[in-house]
């Protein structure tokens, strides 16, 4: 049976490797050159805070 502190030092390993790999194809990412959006929600991005709202009446998915 292997150690727990020894699983734990694995996973925190495995975790820092993630996160740096994460942060590095963040840095080497393109910006995405999307068109203006014409007729769009105003405020907040809908599918970021979880609901859509039209005319007062928001509706959660």
């Amino acid at each position: 049976m292997s150690d727990p502190t020894d699983k734990q030092a694995r996973i925190a390993e495995a975790a820092k490797r993630a996160l740096a790999e994460a942060q590095e194809r963040k840095a080497n990412a393109k910006p995405l050159d999307l068109p203006k959006e014409l007729g769009g929600r105003d405020g907040p991005e809908p599918i970021r805070y979880g609901d859509w709202e039209k005319k007062g009446i928001a509706t959660d998915f």
